[in-house]
């Protein structure tokens, strides 16, 4: 089918290949599975595909949560992880250039060599790679402060289809600092989540790296929406950690349990932030935001002088989803609402898991407002899964109505689509799908996923 290019046929690999991580999401049987080392490989299998209308799903690690990576059916698998060198990373002017498959932990480690730092973190940054990053816009635990994928991307290489013709493979974007030559393509295909192209190529901005430890303050709450009320007192009071994450007990327990950091649950819910601003000015800071979190009701709050307990504390906020899947199945939500409906959201969240008998844990990125409830149900149980799929549909809901979106970092894909459509009028989703038709006339590349399918 694809001469030099190593094809997989066999159907137990594709079946492992054919979905991410999202609970639920269906997928279908995959046609093969190939796995490019280069843009021209990548080229020559959109020119193939394009000729007989063989739909082009891209992949990289299979870290995603909403479906975006699921296989169609009689689909070519386009598996970019071997894709995963870094190309340069240029110390002078703060740029690195890498292929979608290199890990995000991988460049955060080459560019330290350089003493350069590329933020975007992801809880999934150990195995989630740049491209997949980039198709959803990933953000993590440092966005509050430095931002999200989008706006480290400077240019991208993209196989291409419509006009520039399927299998054309075209630059976008720059890499300097300051561009303003015509629209900004390179934005549009930041979070496109593989529908308008294939990335091969992405040239990232970095910043310096970090000059010393950042100090950790910690809160305990008696209840998950009081700790929702400090977050709200910290955006009140013009305090900007590099990061201000939630997690509550059930899911502190689960990862103790799992991982024995020497951890304790002796609250409903932790508050963890982290002050990076140097010197005397973040001793200050972290003093302040202390102070918050007791004025919005702590049972306490303070300091981490440990540095190996403040490491444990947020090694457990990012093992918080891994941990809470080894005891059940989990659908995971990703809703973002303005932080001052945080407290709001975080009731509703409670209410909507006792009005459906379901069993929800709760991380959050706080201090952005971006709440990922973990539903759970047991294996194998129908009328549980029937219920957190209500449950699931009912937060978007509650989200937009509080001024939110469906969405905040894991992508629209197979999972979000009935909710983007609430959130979106219908004038905006037309303009959406003609982007789509216009760079994609085929219906090509990853059909059925974010505007779905025309016909639907």
């Amino acid at each position: 089918m694809f001469p030099g290019i190593d094809t997989v046929t066999d159907a137990d690999v594709l079946t492992s290949l054919a979905h991410d991580e999202a609970e639920w999401a269906p997928a279908g049987r995959p046609l093969a599975a190939v796995r490019a080392r280069s843009t021209a490989e990548v080229q020559q299998v959109v020119r193939y595909c394009a000729e007989r209308s063989i739909p082009v799903v891209p992949r990289g690690a299979g870290t995603g949560l909403s479906g975006g990576a699921n296989a169609v059916d009689g689909c070519v698998l386009l598996d970019l992880s071997r894709m995963d060198r870094i190309v340069e990373i240029d110390a002078d002017n703060m740029v690195a250039v890498v292929q979608p498959g290199v890990v995000n932990d991988v460049l955060k480690a080459a560019a330290a060599e350089h003493g350069l730092w590329y933020p975007p973190d992801p809880a999934s940054a150990p195995w989630s790679t740049i491209g997949g990053n980039v198709a959803t816009n990933a953000g993590g635990l440092c966005c509050l402060k430095y931002g999200v994928t989008r706006d480290y991307v400077l240019g991208l290489e993209v196989v291409a289809g419509g006009p520039a013709g399927y299998g054309t493979a075209v630059r976008l974007g720059r890499r300097t600092t300051k561009g303003v030559s015509g629209y900004d393509l390179t934005a549009l295909y930041v979070g496109s989540e593989g529908t308008l192209g294939v990335i091969t190529e992405i040239t990232l901005r970095l910043r310096p790296g970090r000059r010393e430890a950042p100090r950790t303050v910690v809160g305990a709450f008696a209840d998950v929406s009081v700790a929702g009320e400090a977050v709200a007192e910290t955006t009140r009071r013009g305090l900007l950690p590099a990061a201000l994450e939630l997690l509550d007990r059930a899911c502190l327990t689960a990862v103790e349990e799992w991982k024995r950091l020497g951890l304790t649950a002796d609250a409903e819910a932790l508050l963890l932030a982290q002050v990076d601003t140097p010197g005397a000015a973040g001793d200050a800071e972290a003093a302040a935001l202390a102070e918050a979190f007791l004025a919005a009701g702590a049972q306490w709050a303070e300091r981490s002088t440990d540095p190996f307990e403040a490491e444990a504390l947020f090694a457990a906020r990012r093992l918080a989803y891994p941990a809470m899947e080894r005891l059940s199945p989990v659908l995971t939500e990703d809703v973002c609402v303005p932080r001052s409906a945080v407290p709001h959201m975080l009731t509703l969240i409670a209410d909507i898991a006792a009005r459906h008998g379901t069993r929800i844990a709760t991380v959050a990125h706080a201090g952005d407002g971006n709440l990922h409830p973990l539903i759970l149900t047991p294996a194998g149980d129908d009328a549980a899964r029937v219920a957190a799929q209500a449950a699931f549909e009912e937060i978007l809901t509650a989200a937009i109505a509080a001024g939110g979106t469906v969405t905040g970092e894991h992508g629209v894909g197979l999972l979000k689509r009935g909710g983007m459509r609430q959130e979106l009028s219908p004038s905006v989703l037309a303009m959406q799908q003609a982007v789509k038709e216009t760079l994609d006339p085929l219906n090509l590349f990853n059909p059925g996923k974010v505007v779905g399918d025309p016909s639907e």
